[in-house]
């Protein structure tokens, strides 16, 4: 199905990007065979690592992956968890590492234009000097603009301002054949035609490869306050959300997560939260001016008590509320060494605590240990299914288990009406839960436009569904 690299086209590479472009020395491949997902055994290499510079050389290498049917995979930070960026038939994986330009900080439309491989780190840094902000925050950083576009990053953020699709305006791509395109702008509102940005966005790199983007950003805010709010139970805890999102406040980000897996990423980081009672806390963030969220606080407050909130702690200061953020952005990593895999099921909010029910009696089935927490104010649920049991001991059998135990999962999150991925992708590894999730004309049909698109397949292929 696909063409393999030798010498002659690896020189006409060499001709477009020079050598210091190239990566071919197989103790550095192996760092560009794989993503943040645990699992050893999705692990390809590629045949070469490349680092262009510009949508112009792009252009002309893609005019020669196209003629030779060559494989290419895009690669931003790496970051992902489904692995989305592994090169799973060989060929050129397409670093954007050295795309770092930031183009344009438009003050006056509040749109920022930047290339593919600014990491997110960078961005908010430039954006602060110039006191604006930008709301998504997908959790790790050193995530690139390419590939938070591609997987239509999310975070704890998207309560309010909602996923990166709503912030890009515009986006350069470079098609499979190597044509260059240009879609949106610096621009609100567009009806001219179908919109190949809101297609691109959450395309995982299998249409296209995005060279540059515009956001729109948004004036700093005043102030922000945290909430830490502790329950008893996951039913009281949740049951408080939408109460708190039909008394029209908005805040920025309500999350939920267990003392148990408080106290494992407190340990990990060295930092604490404040000492609270209570097994189930929620997490809410509130943004605006100084006055106006004070009065929110408030509100707040009384709707967490009137569902049961056994206290209700303020974190007014940014040291402290800085401190809370951290323990719970290292969540993931203290979890990480015992996870096999964190699946991102999406749920209409109101069917999250029975979700979370279902998930605990899994738990008792198969005696692991599935720690639980997300995005409440979403719907956005975050499962690890992990390598011990409830009580810490060793799986032995949880290869055996794992699979049984994920499908298990997504089948009830599409069951309650959810989707088997809400920010990380479907990537390689829940292509097989699609057809589930969509079923078999949706797929079709999506096949159809990667076809129209790419007629070889040769971006990315293997993620999402396998080249036909």
């Amino acid at each position: 199905m696909f063409g393999k690299l030798n010498a002659s086209i690896i020189k006409e590479i060499e001709n477009i990007i020079g050598k210091e472009n190239i990566i071919e020395e197989k103790e550095k491949l192996v760092d560009y065979s794989h993503d943040e997902f645990s699992l050893t055994d999705i692990q390809h290499e590629p045949e070469i690592v490349i680092t262009p510079t510009s949508s112009i050389k792009i252009s002309e290498i893609m005019k020669i992956a196209s003629k030779e049917k060559i494989p290419v995979t895009t690669r931003g930070g790496g970051t992902g968890l489904c692995g989305g960026c592994v090169p799973v038939y060989g060929g050129i994986v397409l670093s954007t590492e050295k795309m770092k330009n930031i183009v344009e900080i438009d003050e006056e439309n509040l749109m920022v234009t930047l290339e593919a491989g600014v990491t997110l780190k960078e961005f908010y840094s430039e954006i602060k000097k110039k006191k604006l902000f930008f709301p998504p925050h997908p959790g790790e950083e050193s995530a690139t603009i390419g590939g938070i576009i591609s997987t239509n990053a999310g975070g704890a953020r998207a309560v309010k301002y909602g996923t990166i699709r709503n912030f890009v305006r515009g986006i350069e791509i470079v098609l499979a054949s190597g044509k260059i395109i240009k879609a949106g702008g610096k621009i609100i509102k567009d009806s001219t035609g179908y919109s190949l940005v809101n297609l691109f966005t959450g395309s995982e790199g299998t249409l296209g490869i995005i060279t540059q983007a515009t956001f729109s950003v948004l004036p700093e805010p005043d102030s922000f306050i945290t909430l830490l709010v502790p329950f008893l139970s996951i039913v009281d805890a949740l049951a408080t959300v939408p109460l708190i999102l039909k008394s029209s406040i908005k805040p920025l980000a309500i999350e939920f997560i267990s003392r148990k897996i408080v106290s494992i990423a407190e340990q990990h980081c060295g930092k604490n939260w404040p000492s609270l009672p209570g097994e189930i806390f929620l997490m809410i963030i509130l943004e605006g001016m100084k006055q106006e969220i004070e009065k929110h606080c408030e509100i707040v407050a009384e709707k967490c008590l009137e569902k049961g909130a056994i206290d209700v702690f303020i974190a007014q200061l940014m040291e402290k509320q800085e401190e809370i953020l951290h323990v719970r952005s290292m969540v993931y990593e203290a979890l990480k060494p015992v996870t096999v895999e964190i699946l991102d099921v999406s749920l209409p909010p109101g069917k999250m605590v029975e979700h979370i029910l279902f998930v605990e009696e899994i738990s008792k089935k198969y005696n692991v240990w599935l720690p639980t927490y997300g995005h409440a104010g979403d719907g956005n649920l975050h499962t690890h299914i992990m390598k011990i049991t409830p009580d810490g001991s060793s799986v032995n059998n949880w290869k055996d288990t794992f699979k049984e135990i994920r499908k298990d999962i997504i089948a009830d999150a599409i069951h309650r009406g959810g989707k088997i991925s809400g920010e990380h992708g479907i990537g390689l590894v829940k292509k097989e839960y699609l057809e589930m999730c969509l079923g078999a004309d949706y797929v079709e049909l999506l096949k159809a436009i990667k076809k129209t698109f790419d007629p070889f397949f040769i971006l990315n292929p293997g993620k999402i569904f396998d080249p036909t």
